[in-house]
């Protein structure tokens, strides 16, 4: 395959080819090296006052970079080279520790299913191929969503390579979609989130749900809580930057949730900086979050219906759609940059939509000036906040 070396030149430099075996080769000094023999001056060297001694310690995200690196030049599959550059190019532009890694191993696998295919070239790829990947991945049984993730990943790296002219643009012209099914949101009836809530007796845990539960966060986000950004007076959280979209956000909470927040507040260590938090004040992890879910769910009774801690922000939006809240209000609660992902996550009750029908036909058969109600002003003031990030990062 001919390699465009103004690519790889760019993004996948030659200095860091070899990167996960020579990225900690100046660490350590070697058993047999002359200063290791000189008890004295290795005391002296390592000595705080020595200041002299530098040490490399690369970050979480280039350590997940160097490792999924390392992955594909010991697999050596043909084009694994502009799949390390695409890798280094989404590094560049400060995509998540994930993202880098589900990128890496996702387009190791479309390699290899080039591979057995009998594609030696990527520069011969065609739509064809693209849905034969498509059918491969369906055939082994992934569910759709994660069939539907992969193939978009494999559009991305494909897009980076057109832009980079390496492959024409009639490859990615016309894209192949796949249609998800759809599914209703999960939200937690009132009868059940009693009973859920009751088995909850951890004043941590209790704080963690019920804050989960009235504002509408997602998990990650409210992990990522610090003291700093709960202003208690005004029972508001300022999430700076958005787990998913990455625009800065502020959210409320009512009197339950503030009651189990100030007893979380009394017991907790003040030390951390984070409102929760795992062991020794680290951060607390998703599956330390998750796991209190679904014991609380084993306790009530009510593990067969399939609850997660999402479904506690899908029940929050109902219930404030159900409310009477409008629904761009509630597209800037959840932090959705588009409103029809909103109304995926809300049902609206026939109850509701009902009420607000004949709500809406008395006012136009009375003839009434209506042009001050399409607006509500006391929630068009979350509008009008000032904006933590009004634009992307």
């Amino acid at each position: 395959m001919a390699v465009q070396n103004d690519i790889l030149e760019s993004y996948y430099p030659s200095g860091l080819s070899n990167s996960t075996q020579s990225s900690q080769s100046h660490l350590f000094l070697s058993l047999h090296h002359p200063v290791r023999q000189n008890a004295g001056l290795m005391r002296k060297l390592f000595l705080p006052s020595a200041g002299a001694l530098y040490v490399y310690r690369p970050s979480k995200r280039r350590r997940v970079l160097n490792r999924t690196v390392g992955k594909l030049e010991r697999e050596g599959l043909s084009g694994y080279e502009y799949v390390i550059a695409h890798l280094y190019d989404k590094y560049r532009r400060n995509f998540t520790i994930s993202t880098i890694g589900q990128t890496g191993q996702t387009l190791s696998g479309f390699l290899a299913f080039l591979q057995e295919a009998g594609i030696s070239d990527l520069e011969t790829i065609n739509r064809k191929d693209i849905a034969d990947y498509i059918d491969h991945e369906q055939e082994r049984g992934l569910k759709i969503n994660s069939v539907r993730n992969h193939v978009q990943t494999v559009y991305a790296f494909l897009h980076y390579l057109v832009d980079n002219e390496v492959l024409p643009l009639d490859v990615i012209y016309k894209r192949i979609r796949i249609k998800l099914p759809e599914v209703l949101p999960r939200a937690i009836p009132t009868e059940d989130l009693r009973q859920l809530l009751a088995v909850i007796t951890s004043v941590r845990n209790r704080a963690l749900i019920l804050l989960l539960l009235h504002t509408g966060m997602r998990i990650g986000e409210l992990l990522q809580v610090k003291l700093t950004d709960i202003i208690l007076p005004e029972r508001k959280i300022l999430l700076f930057i958005g787990e998913k979209n990455l625009h800065g956000r502020v959210v409320y909470y009512n009197q339950e949730a503030e009651e189990a927040l100030e007893k979380w507040l009394t017991t907790r260590n003040v030390a951390s900086k984070y409102l929760f938090y795992g062991y020794k004040s680290r951060e607390f992890s998703y599956v330390s979050a998750w796991m209190i879910m679904k014991k609380a769910t084993q306790q009530a009774g009510l593990e067969q219906k399939g609850y997660t801690l999402h479904s506690l922000r899908h029940t929050f939006a109902t219930n404030m759609l159900n409310a009477g809240l409008r629904l761009e209000v509630l597209q800037k609660l959840l932090g959705h940059l588009n409103i029809d992902i909103t109304l995926r996550y809300a049902k609206i009750a026939d109850g509701t939509r009902e009420e607000a029908y004949f709500k809406a036909m008395a006012v136009i058969e009375k003839g009434e000036n209506h042009e001050y109600d399409r607006v509500n002003p006391e929630l068009q003031a979350v509008f009008e906040e000032k904006e933590l990030f009004g634009t992307d990062s």
